[in-house]
């Protein structure tokens, strides 16, 4: 990650407020630009992202891979004997007491009860890796069926049964920031035919809330994306999901363009509640 991300700018927060005003919309946590979702080799050896940033990550990441991949620079600091040991355990207290995802809550209680040693710090990054590694490779081989697509070497409906196969297969195993990158190339491909995106619309229609907005606001934010197809999305989405879907994409949707504040956007969901 660039260093700048976490340094403040004229203006701007800092990395660890980004990602608390992220969290107060219900947002998977991105970096400063909304070029991309923070991913977990964001905290793999990286000395970038501050203890504070890492902190609010493992507590307010929607991601769970996210949220737990902070934990380990945490815990790498908390087990240094020139830290303070009793602010890491009491942080990792809270971590415990506030993080949205279970599995962080009890990867957080097992460093604690372990007293940060080094040997559960590696069980942790291993049993990550276990998840992560395969779901990339399953990636990559997806990566295969979106070019043949490109090609029309497969019919969308065949591509549609393939990207379900894929989704399937890399729920809560692959990093939100890398499929929604991947879905982000299908759509603005124009290689890749209507009818096809078309398909994979319908399928994001029917997704978990949270995850279903971010993936369609990033289409409908996406520079240079077709004008046909995002018509398409905005009527699909107020024929199927109605209006508070529709309201609440479409403020995040001006949120990213830079067309409202995140004060604003505070303002108006505190007025709806």
């Amino acid at each position: 990650m660039n260093e700048a991300l976490h340094t403040p700018a004229h203006g701007k927060p800092d990395l660890a407020e980004h990602f608390v005003a992220c969290s107060k919309v219900g947002r998977y946590l991105t970096v400063f630009n909304e070029s991309r979702f923070i991913i977990t080799d964001d905290f793999r050896n990286n000395r970038a992202i501050n203890r504070t940033a890492a902190s609010v990550a493992s507590i307010f990441s929607r991601d769970p891979l996210v949220a737990e991949a902070a934990l380990v620079p945490l815990g790498k600091a908390a087990g240094d004997p020139k830290r303070n040991r009793d602010a890491y355990e009491e942080l990792f207290t809270l971590i415990e007491q506030q993080a949205l995802d279970p599995t962080v809550k009890m990867t957080a209680q097992s460093l604690l009860e372990s007293g940060f040693r080094e040997a559960r710090i590696r069980e942790i990054e291993a049993t990550l890796q276990d998840k992560i590694n395969p779901a990339r490779v399953r990636y990559r081989a997806f990566l295969e069926i979106i070019r043949q697509l490109a090609d029309r070497n497969i019919t969308p409906h065949l591509f549609r049964d393939e990207f379900l196969d894929f989704t399937y297969a890399v729920a809560g195993r692959l990093d939100f920031g890398i499929y929604s990158y991947c879905l982000d190339r299908i759509f603005i491909n124009p290689a890749i035919a209507m009818k096809a995106k078309g398909y994979l619309v319908s399928e994001l229609l029917g997704f978990p809330p949270t995850i279903r907005r971010e993936l369609l606001t990033n289409l409908l934010t996406a520079p240079n994306m077709e004008k046909r197809l995002t018509d398409f999305v905005r009527e699909a989405i107020k024929q199927k999901l109605g209006d508070v879907a529709t309201t609440e994409i479409e403020l995040l949707v001006a949120l990213k363009s830079s067309e409202m504040s995140m004060d604003e956007i505070n303002q108006m969901i505190a007025g709806t509640a």
